[in-house]
């Protein structure tokens, strides 16, 4: 086999931890889903699940090599995501601030900006910057050789469980917006649970001093 299936586990665990945590992509799904429907929310994940396609083939193709070589520039992409996310925290926990399940009017879009704007949302998501640049190439076993091979299987494991997760909120979506509100208390709390989250997220993302990872 090109890869472990401990690295092929590891690497589950980890987009499993990421796809639960609320985010950019969680945000935008469930917002589309929710106001325009589930035919709405599937054609945007097609443009997330694209998105996580071009960042497989980006890392493994020269992107953690860019980093490597100007750390200033993955520093400027980590504290640029760390911002992006506070900005998500504080909208979800200023005062006036609504939940991302709570159904409101919004003018439908076409399915072509349905699909970029979920491109672009998850291109823009640091997690998954992170994830690629960061996280996915400590499970490259060098040792093994064929390691563009292995990075690309290993991606594919993260996409499966990313794009069967947020398969399942965009299903999910509407069932938990009527099912909030008609409990205000929930509702409020998942707003203030989210904010947390997102705001813990920023700050780490923000103090994290690693460095992009070699292995890639």
């Amino acid at each position: 086999m090109l890869i472990e299936p401990s690295a092929a586990l590891g690497v589950t665990v980890v987009a499993l931890g990421m796809v639960l945590t609320p985010g950019p992509n969680m945000i935008y799904l469930v917002s589309r889903s929710i106001t325009q429907g589930r035919r709405a929310g599937l054609i945007s994940l097609g443009g997330v699940a694209l998105g996580f396609v071009a960042y497989l083939l980006a890392a493994n193709l020269g992107l953690s090599v860019l980093f490597l070589a100007v750390p200033e520039l993955y520093v400027a992409v980590k504290l640029a995501g760390a911002g992006y996310l506070a900005y998500l925290a504080w909208s979800a926990l200023r005062p006036g601030g609504v939940s991302v399940f709570t159904p409101r009017e919004v003018p439908p879009d076409s399915p072509r900006r349905l699909f970029t704007m979920g491109l672009m949302t998850n291109l823009l998501n640091p997690k998954i910057a992170i994830m690629y640049v960061s996280l996915i190439p400590q499970f490259v076993d060098l040792d093994r050789g064929h390691v563009l091979t292995q990075g690309l299987l290993l991606g594919a494991c993260q996409i499966a469980v990313s794009v069967t997760v947020n398969l399942a909120i965009v299903l999910a979506a509407g069932t938990i917006a009527t099912f909030l509100s008609r409990r205000p208390s929930w509702l409020k709390f998942q707003r203030y649970a989210m904010g947390t989250v997102l705001g813990a997220l920023a700050i780490t993302l923000a103090v994290d001093t690693s460095g992009p990872s070699a292995t890639s």
